[in-house]
């Protein structure tokens, strides 16, 4: 049976695209320091440090490439959004000296293994 009330199946298949991008940042010497961190009306999925550079993080998940890649969902108002609560983040955390950066982790859920693409410094 589908799960179709509220989006539900996108928010469960997002939440998975989020636990792999959790274990494929980990499995990479990342620290994880925040997921799905709120800041007045945004979000941003992982926040990780990576060495002295804090890095926040997007994922993009989708089942396939029927309405484009992953990451070509990931605009500039997505990308304007997710610049202030970083600087959100890093206000909050005394952190506004720290190197930071922005990637993407674009996540394709196949019916074989999931194919992840890392974009780092995917803006500015």
């Amino acid at each position: 049976m589908a799960l179709h009330i509220g989006g539900g199946w996108r928010k469960q298949r997002g939440n998975r695209g989020e636990d792999l991008a959790l274990d494929y940042l980990r499995s990479r010497g990342y620290h994880v320091l925040a997921r799905n961190y709120r800041f007045e009306r945004g979000e941003i999925d992982l926040i990780a440090e990576d060495g002295e550079v804090i890095v926040f993080v997007e994922v993009k998940t989708r089942r396939s490439m029927k309405y484009g890649q992953p990451e070509h969902s990931v605009t500039l108002r997505k990308q304007n959004q997710i610049r202030k609560v970083a600087e959100g983040y890093l206000h909050e955390h005394e952190m506004r000296n720290r190197p930071c950066r922005f990637d993407v982790l674009a996540i394709t859920m196949t019916y074989h293994d999931p194919t992840i693409i890392h974009y780092r410094n995917a803006f500015y």
